[in-house]
């Protein structure tokens, strides 16, 4: 299959890349290579996947639409996985228009060009954000419209945007809402990648709240076997969670981290910020009943081969 991954650079998408890759696939990624973190993080990203098999790489920006319809030159694609976003609640907060601008009009384009084109399927990338304050666990029939950032408003805006390509134009399509994905290559603007950086340089841990807020932490080979079964599967249109279904307290994450890390965590305690949610949590039925999606890997073997990979990539001086 000759498949189109949109941010194949960053964490997710460079995992992604490998895995299709290693198994046949032709790959193409598409990355821009910003400074929203380490551009030198990504290049290592991009040569891991491109050292896989059949992946190539184009570099570009998704707004721009004159660079897209050159990636699409020549053979075409069978599946677009669309993973390239502006992420992160708190910085949609500081600069809405961009997330906007990046994570709606970059998504146009590409269903633009997978209308003109004919792409048979098309993967993309939500997130749990778009569940606001709903009760967990989320379920996919939620309503799921009043998220409480500009990034959960953009990821859940691009899942509309989406659908109105399917009913117009028949594109068959997937929406995989992700919840908190992490292990090697996680950005370093994320709580754990920070926390462990923080207590293996000697400095605090600064915990909003009082600690009881709670994520679903799902480990990134986990999040790979859900896409890649995606990938594979004719959807006509589809919403799915992929999480590990498992609350942990930010706490508890904080600990889990010190005891991979053998450090004892200075705590810097703030208040509660905007645009953060008390807990998420994914029901996982529908994964399980159409993508055979099951989590193998604990929250606590996570963050031990996190700590285990952070340590390596410090040596070798990709991260700070």
């Amino acid at each position: 299959m000759r498949i189109l991954v949109t941010g194949g650079a960053g964490f997710i998408g460079s995992h992604l890349a490998e895995r299709l890759a290693r198994r046949g696939d032709t790959v193409v990624i598409v990355d821009d290579f910003n400074d929203y973190y380490s551009p030198r993080l990504k290049r290592a990203n991009a040569d891991a996947a491109l050292a896989a098999g059949d992946v190539s790489l184009a570099e570009g920006d998704i707004r721009d639409a004159r660079f897209l319809e050159s990636v699409f030159e020549g053979p075409g694609f069978e599946c677009i996985v669309h993973l390239a976003a502006r992420a992160g609640v708190r910085p949609s907060l500081a600069d809405p228009r961009l997330y906007v601008d990046v994570n709606l009009h970059g998504t146009l384009n590409l269903l633009e060009l997978a209308r003109r084109e004919e792409v048979a399927r098309f993967v993309f990338a939500s997130s749990s954000s778009v569940y606001g304050l709903d009760p967990t666990p989320f379920r996919e029939d939620a309503r799921a419209d009043s998220p409480v950032s500009p990034y959960g408003a953009t990821k859940r805006a691009g899942e509309v945007l989406l659908a109105s390509y399917r009913n117009l134009y028949g594109i068959r399509s997937c929406v995989l809402r992700f919840f908190t994905v992490y292990g090697p290559r996680q950005r370093p603007d994320m709580a754990i990648h920070k926390f462990t950086r923080a207590m293996l340089s000697g400095g605090a841990v600064t915990m909003f709240g009082d600690g009881s807020s709670a994520r679903d932490y799902t480990y990134i080979d986990d999040i790979i076997d859900g896409v890649t079964a995606a990938v594979d599967t004719d959807f006509d249109w589809e919403i799915i969670n992929l999480g590990n279904s498992r609350k942990v307290a930010l706490v508890d994450m904080i600990d889990a981290i010190a005891r991979a890390a053998g450090e004892e965590p200075q705590v810097e305690r703030l208040g509660d910020q905007p645009g953060d949610v008390p807990a998420t949590c994914a029901d996982i039925s529908k994964a399980r009943r159409i993508l055979g999606f099951e989590p193998k890997v604990s929250f606590e073997e996570g963050i031990k081969r996190f700590v285990e990979w952070y340590k390596r990539a410090k040596s070798e001086g990709l991260v700070s």
